[in-house]
């Protein structure tokens, strides 16, 4: 997507999108980060923050999916945070039959002053998330992070260490740090961790003036780009095959030869485990 300022808008394209794809037969969804809103300015994210389990942001993912029969996992979207002026960046996954199944809050903030001029300081705006979190889906067991997590290992290998086949990365990478780093980061994070990666990516100009880098892509557990969207609006599909992500595991079984271990937090939500399909 190339989201911008206009809720309404968004939703409608957000809504195109999704039909499409599921008509193409799609059976899960990933939506880029800010799909819902683009702002122009902190403020208007801050006016747009819905209460947790309350909006027309929410409702609109849990009629989609319910709609569509399809599990959704939701971008990101402005919900309200406990420290005053500030939103967290919250990622809700829906089952085929509208329910919320899970809620990542984007833990890692994109502060930083890049070569280019361009600054970034979230944390001036966002309050950061604190879970991990696996979600049990029909496709496999499915980890939910946001775009500068990308760059943190660490928090993809408790995914793993939860069981993780699928990460879900929703994204909006800077036109200037993606041409760099995003295909790198989203090929490694599959690799080293023997999964599939969806990374749902913004990717054009926005009415705000930001750039994004795009190049929306899912990979394969052997690092292989499947399939790919350079920018601009619409949606890439690839399927998931958990028997050949299986053999994957079991001749090449790094996964099972590390020596160090990570623990803290996590949150493991509901679904069922079964067999493989469409991302």
């Amino acid at each position: 997507m190339v989201s911008g300022p206009v809720v309404s808008e968004n939703l409608d394209e957000a809504g195109r999108q999704i039909a499409a794809a599921s008509a193409a037969g799609a059976q899960l969804v990933v939506l880029p980060e800010n799909f819902a809103l683009m702002p122009l300015n902190d403020a208007d994210r801050l006016a747009a923050a819905e209460p947790d389990g309350k909006g027309p942001i929410q409702d609109f993912l849990a009629t989609q999916s319910r709609q569509h029969r399809v599990w959704l996992v939701g971008g990101t979207i402005p919900l309200a945070a406990k420290t005053a002026g500030k939103v967290r960046a919250a990622c809700l996954m829906f089952n085929d039959r509208g329910e919320r199944v899970a809620r990542y809050d984007k833990i890692h903030l994109f502060d930083v002053e890049l070569s280019n001029g361009e600054k970034y300081h979230e944390s001036n705006s966002f309050e950061p998330g604190e879970k991990v979190v696996v979600v049990n889906t029909p496709y496999g067991k499915l980890g939910l992070a946001v775009c500068y997590d990308l760059r943190f290992p660490e928090l993809f290998r408790r995914l793993l260490e939860q069981g993780a086949e699928i990460f879900a990365v929703p994204s909006a990478f800077t036109a200037h740090t993606g041409k760099a780093h995003w295909e790198v980061l989203v090929r490694a994070r599959a690799i080293e961790n023997l999964v599939y990666v969806v990374a749902a990516a913004q990717g054009g100009r926005h009415a705000n003036g930001r750039e994004t880098y795009g190049d929306s892509m899912i990979v394969s557990p052997w690092g292989e780009v499947l399939t790919r969207l350079p920018d601009g609006a619409g949606y890439v599909m690839a399927e998931c095959d958990r028997v050949r992500q299986q053999k994957v595991r079991k001749s090449l079984p790094s996964i099972h030869h590390r020596k160090l271990r990570c623990a803290g937090r996590t949150s493991v939500a509901g679904g069922r485990d079964a067999g493989s399909d469409h991302a």
